[in-house]
């Protein structure tokens, strides 16, 4: 199985992906500690995404080849990228699927004044500043809403998983 969770920054992205891959037995991949391993200090460009996301790709190739599952964390705002995972599945054999993490935009930015001892390095001006570049999922796929509590993430969840 290869899941992609995406959405915007501070959504709650990898509270949620950690959830899905324990329900599932699934290893994580996330952009944020990709991109630590291979671009000291960030700037969020195009060029440095596609680097990133190749690397993703590359690894999440590997850990399917061993015929483990595998949850996808990023923001995979782009259907580009979401569509190149959908073709890794394929390749693979595997089932496929996207979850996209929604939550109130206030309470976005509150956790991202918070957030400390992570990877991503993304504020609420990086999240402003992808907001609008979104693109729509158009294929089916999950909404989380992670506005509310673990438990109300938890109930969403155990109606896919």
């Amino acid at each position: 199985m290869l899941l992609v969770v995406c959405g915007l920054q501070g959504t709650g992205k990898t509270t949620v992906a950690k959830k899905i891959a324990g329900k599932i037995n699934a290893a994580i991949l996330r952009t944020d500690v990709v991109r630590k391993e291979l671009i000291k200090e960030s700037k969020y460009t195009k060029e440095e995404k596609r680097i990133i996301y190749e690397k993703l790709f590359s690894k999440a190739k590997n850990l399917l080849k061993e015929n483990k599952s595998v949850v996808l964390d990023a923001t995979f705002d782009e259907n580009e990228n979401r569509a190149l995972a959908r073709k890794i599945s394929e390749e693979f054999g595997t089932g496929f699927k996207i979850v996209e993490i929604i939550c109130l935009e206030e309470l976005v930015k509150k956790r991202l004044k918070k957030r400390t001892f992570d990877e991503s390095d993304a504020d609420f001006k990086v999240h402003m500043e992808h907001k609008d570049s979104f693109e729509p999922i158009t294929e089916p796929h999950i909404i989380i809403d992670n506005s509310k509590d673990l438990k109300h993430v938890d109930s969403q969840l155990n109606e896919h998983f």
